[in-house]
């Protein structure tokens, strides 16, 4: 049985915006399975009861039972007497069967390894002997590993050592340890919005109050709002300020030098994730890390990864920071794991000799693949508004109607599994964006359109009956 139960107080933030043109049974029971599908519900979650979800929604209990009825209906929800509502997207449970898998998945912005991955993977397991003596975890990173990723910084006008660097599992794994570090229950966190799902995740895991400031594909960063939520002395700000993700938006220079003053005299720690950094595609100034803008007081500490650049099947990052907080970090680990894989980071070092290479082949890559998909949209969906991004792997797309989350399920019935515009948000905020990656060929971006006019065709054509295009798919309503 479940140990994850989600409150009525904790649900109602995301079933903010529930269409109100149909039955409202519907479009609740509609926002559920979404919730389940893109894992903003993860799965096996105890629902609150349908009196306690009734009065917290204000609705009759009614229509909370028929809603609830429908997920039993579709096996989006397993009730036990004595146990609860279980929901859970169909197949998402180990050994499960589910709907068959939809043909094209966009919901993960990712390419396909670096053709120097296998190269350097050779490479690695030639060196793993010399290290099969070793009978400790690494809990640090390998000290050729550091040295090679602190000359990398140091490269780039960032003076850096090998003690300032930590190995960790993907960026993901790093954001989350530096949450944990730095955040007690109940301090604030200035986090972007949109945003990163997992970054969110990680810092309200840890206990942080969000403090967001808004952040728009063509203006870029509220600039005041910034300044001031970070004057107001956050524990913590959680930034992505090159090729930032969903919305592909790049911090001005000057803005990062205020961010570090007005972070020196409040005390705040700069989280910035550079994950994506160096996925330029034709931006104007060249890409500098942001604690180059430091100043005297200014605690920086910058996550980087081989995720996006490399491969994502290379589960490895890396945190940038002063030694004392690399000390913190390293002490803090071992609640959760034990250290990074060795032959892991042997790929990784011989690698990186090869990432300028890397960079100029996903450059190309993302280029033809973002002028494709930017111009397929022009001409088959020439209402909706595709800002041009410099670089990163999404475009952050305005649909002029709120109808982000009817869109991802009728795409979803239609074949295609993309990210609601919620998903990048709290509480049912954008849905008048869908994130569309372009890391895909143009052949699959080409399919994906079709399936995405046809949806929107769908939700649009039918408003008084959402969600009602699915009643024949594969994924039942």
């Amino acid at each position: 049985m479940s140990d994850r139960t989600l409150s009525a107080h904790a649900l109602v933030p995301l079933l903010q915006g529930l269409p109100d043109d149909a039955p409202l049974y519907r479009a609740l029971a509609d926002r559920l399975r979404l919730l389940s599908i893109d894992g903003r519900i993860p799965p096996d979650t105890r629902l609150p009861s349908e009196r306690d979800l009734a009065q917290a929604l204000d609705v009759s209990r009614t229509t909370v039972s028929q809603a609830y009825a429908a997920l039993r209906s579709d096996g989006f929800l397993t009730s036990r007497r004595g146990s609860g509502s279980l929901l859970h997207a169909p197949g998402s449970r180990p050994g499960t069967p589910g709907p068959d898998a939809p043909a094209l998945d966009l919901t993960k912005a990712t390419m396909p390894a670096a053709s120097q991955v296998a190269a350097a993977a050779t490479a690695a397991a030639a060196d793993l002997p010399r290290h099969l003596l070793r009978h400790d975890y690494d809990p640090v990173g390998l000290p050729a590993l550091r040295a090679a990723l602190a000359d990398r910084y140091t490269a780039l006008g960032l003076p850096t050592t090998p003690e300032q660097v930590m190995v960790t599992l993907g960026a993901q794994h790093a954001i989350g340890l530096v949450a944990r570090t730095h955040v007690r229950p109940g301090d604030r966190a200035v986090i972007e919005m949109p945003t990163y799902p997992h970054a969110l995740d990680a810092l309200v895991a840890a206990g942080a109050r969000p403090l967001a400031v808004p952040v728009d594909a063509r203006a870029g960063w509220d600039a005041d709002g910034l300044l001031r939520a970070i004057a107001s002395g956050p524990a913590v700000a959680h930034l992505m300020p090159d090729h930032h993700n969903p919305t592909g938006a790049i911090m001005p220079h000057d803005l990062r030098t205020a961010v570090c003053h007005a972070a020196a005299r409040s005390g705040t720690i700069v989280v910035v994730d550079e994950t994506t950094a160096e996925l330029d595609i034709d931006r104007l100034t060249p890409w500098t890390p942001f604690a180059r803008h430091a100043t005297p007081g200014t605690q920086v500490v910058t996550i980087g990864s081989v995720g996006k650049t490399l491969w994502g099947g290379l589960r490895l990052g890396w945190v940038r920071a002063d030694t004392d907080t690399i000390t913190r970090l390293v002490a803090a680990r071992h609640v959760h794991d034990l250290g990074t894989p060795i032959l892991e980071q042997l790929v990784l070092l011989h690698a990186l000799p090869y990432l300028a290479d890397v960079a100029e082949t996903r450059r190309a890559q993302l280029r033809a693949s973002r002028d494709h998909l930017t111009a397929r949209l022009a001409e088959r969906l020439p209402t909706w508004d595709v800002p041009h991004v410099h670089g990163g792997l999404a475009l952050w797309v305005g649909l002029g109607e709120a109808y982000s989350s009817r869109l991802a399920l009728a795409a979803r019935a239609r074949g295609l599994a993309i990210s609601a515009g919620p998903r990048f948000g709290t509480g049912g905020e954008f849905e008048r964006h869908l994130r569309i990656p372009i890391t895909a060929a143009p052949d699959v971006l080409d399919e994906a359109v079709d399936i995405l006019v046809r949806a929107w065709d769908a939700v649009t054509s039918a408003p008084e009956r959402p969600g009602a295009e699915l009643r024949d798919a594969s994924v039942p309503v």
